[in-house]
């Protein structure tokens, strides 16, 4: 598999962002050289740990103000950098990015690397796609799940036009302006210095192919390839009777009425103090993260 990756130097002097960088190798599927995959490991080896997740067209960058809270609080954070983002190696084919690889990729650091137990997951956007097909798939490796702008498609869904609207941009734009779409998911505009961040890990087009991939990887039909293993992940999910929290933000309209879904289905929801996340759109960690944070930790507290 033919790869590219982002050059340090682009990652220097970003704000906010002076955490330390940690990398793995995880396998190559179609048989090559092991992918390099970069992840943040902050906070006491003996916390309880913490995984956040991002999503498209992201990377770890999204979650600095998150970490500072949920570490002081002793948690042992772990946020990594999807295949294809941030720091971790980019397969220059957009066929090598599957829903099925990403999951095992994620899989392989967490559980195979990192042996982590006892996980309290967040999840937004892809993250939650990602991350709930893992508690699906290893319900003991999971103590309680937390999910923000998220949701878990079968293909069975009605799709918003939001989505379909950005699904085809992201198809159609002779670039993709991965900053800018950040910042386009905000309540409010980004200053220039954090839209440069986000652009950070993709220097030119050749860089994008999984943030290109991505949008058509959500599943939109039951023909979809992904569409039985979403739908064993629901039925892992439709018995969970650990902890289970939707702390959606009031400004998305991508995900918007996907927590309903949750509430309906998930036992371990029944209980818990769901919030809605005011001043945050899709990327509510950017703009409400300290809040979210919080919620976070009184989650974990209290279950």
């Amino acid at each position: 598999m033919e790869r590219v990756r982002t050059p340090d130097e682009r990652f220097r002097n970003l704000p906010d962002f002076d955490f330390e960088p940690h990398y793995t190798l995880v396998h190559d599927p179609s048989g090559g050289e092991p992918l390099r995959m970069a992840y943040l490991d902050e906070g006491a080896r003996e916390g309880s740990i913490v995984l956040l997740l991002h999503g498209e067209p992201s990377w770890s960058f999204l979650y600095r103000f998150m970490i500072p809270d949920l570490v002081r609080a002793g948690h042992r954070v772990v946020v990594p950098d999807l295949i294809g983002f941030g720091r971790s190696d980019k397969p220059s084919d957009r066929i090598e990015y599957t829903f099925a690889r990403h999951v095992e990729w994620v899989r392989e650091l967490l559980f195979d690397h990192l042996d982590l137990h006892d996980v309290t997951l967040f999840g937004q956007d892809w993250g939650s796609l990602i991350g709930l097909r893992l508690v699906g798939e290893h319900p003991t490796r999971f103590a309680r799940v937390a999910i923000g702008n998220g949701g878990l498609p079968t293909g069975e869904e009605r799709i918003s036009d939001a989505f379909l609207s950005w699904q085809e941009f992201s198809q159609t734009a002779p670039e993709l302006p991965v900053g800018a779409i950040v910042s386009g998911g905000c309540v409010h505009r980004l200053s220039p210095e954090i839209i440069a961040a986000y652009d950070a890990p993709f220097p030119d087009e050749t860089f994008k192919e999984g943030a290109r991939q991505f949008p058509v990887l959500v599943p939109t039909s039951p023909d979809d390839p992904a569409h039985e293993a979403n739908v064993a992940a629901w039925r892992t999910l439709s018995e969970w009777t650990k902890p289970f929290l939707c702390c959606y933000s009031d400004g998305d309209p991508i995900t918007r009425g996907a927590d309903r879904k949750f509430l309906e289905t998930v036992p371990g929801t029944k209980g818990q103090h769901h919030v809605t996340i005011e001043g945050g759109g899709h990327f509510l960690q950017e703009e409400t993260g300290q809040v979210l944070a919080g919620v976070l930790n009184a989650f974990i507290v209290t279950n």
